[in-house]
């Protein structure tokens, strides 16, 4: 009774917010970051050792202006989540730009679906309004990690279909892209790619921001699985609002790589994405607290 209370009342909150136009929100948001990163101080920890880490040749300066236009960001970027409650189609279309379209939809016809290696970057949700420039019956997959609170999972996966994507658990990937495969579904499937993952789930370890990190490769075995080509989503903030994506082709032959092959052009190609604009990428998350030890312990 007390989940679905929060439930109800975040919900009703997050609707009423999301009735604002997106000036006042960003004007909200200024307000929010102040009080994140100067009075509440959100992981400022994690964020600062994320980004000394990351940066060894950048200077004290240069880190504390990525850090406030993290704290920017991310705020922004929470504000934005909410918006797509009450968001049109339309608008959303109109603020997410699509380039190279016509090679997606092309590998899409050809192979009957592709797989899209999505990172925590930028306005990376808005990705969820790519059924857009699908054909008709073409299915947009989202694969997510369910929350353990069931209202609040329920709350973010009404949010994340609103605009035609089909949600797929993270347990459940093989089994549903297979089962829509036989249903005669075209589909894209979207997996973020950048996420920590536990134990269990450490199959690929590399340097990555000048750090050794493990990556999970459930986005690489899917495409093996299928055979489906791979792109990597290339996303790059417009201003307050506005984004474009480009897809760019990693490799049409998934089955012809080695293991590990295309979690690592993943990694190279986020790398060449944050060092470009650094700000934009979730720094706050505790993205390095899993050890190579770790993994080893319980593989």
């Amino acid at each position: 009774m007390k989940s679905r209370l929060i439930y109800w009342l975040t919900y009703a909150g997050m609707w009423l917010l999301a009735l604002l136009p997106f000036k006042v929100l960003y004007i909200l948001s200024d307000g929010l970051c102040f009080l994140m990163h100067h009075v509440v101080h959100y992981r400022r920890r994690v964020v600062r050792a994320n980004l000394c880490n990351a940066f060894p040749e950048k200077s004290a300066a240069e880190l504390r202006d990525i850090e406030r236009e993290f704290y920017r960001y991310i705020c922004d970027y929470m504000l934005e989540e909410v918006k797509m409650l009450r968001m049109s189609f339309r608008e959303l279309c109109r603020r997410m730009e699509y380039d190279n379209k016509e090679e997606y939809l092309a590998m899409i016809e050809k192979h009957g679906g592709i797989v899209l290696l999505i990172p925590h970057y930028a306005n990376f949700e808005w990705i969820t309004g790519m059924s857009s420039i699908m054909q008709e019956g073409d299915i947009p997959v989202q694969i997510y990690k369910p929350l353990h609170n069931k209202y609040m999972d329920a709350m973010f996966k009404r949010i994340r279909t609103r605009f035609g994507g089909y949600n797929v658990a993270k347990h459940s990937t093989a089994r549903e892209i297979i089962k829509l495969c036989r249903d005669n579904k075209r589909v894209a499937v979207g997996m973020i790619t950048d996420q920590s993952p536990n134990p269990n789930e450490a199959h690929y370890w590399t340097t990555f921001l000048n750090q050794d990190t493990v990556f999970m490769d459930g986005a690489e075995r899917i495409a093996k699985l299928m055979d489906f080509p791979v792109f990597y989503c290339e996303l790059q903030k417009q201003g307050r609002g506005y984004c474009r994506v480009r897809f760019d082709l990693i490799t049409e032959t998934p089955k012809a790589t080695a293991d590990g092959e295309i979690t690592e052009l993943f990694a190279r190609r986020l790398e060449q994405t944050i060092r470009r604009e650094p700000p934009y990428w979730f720094w706050s998350h505790k993205r390095w607290k899993l050890k190579r030890e770790d993994t080893i312990q319980h593989g």
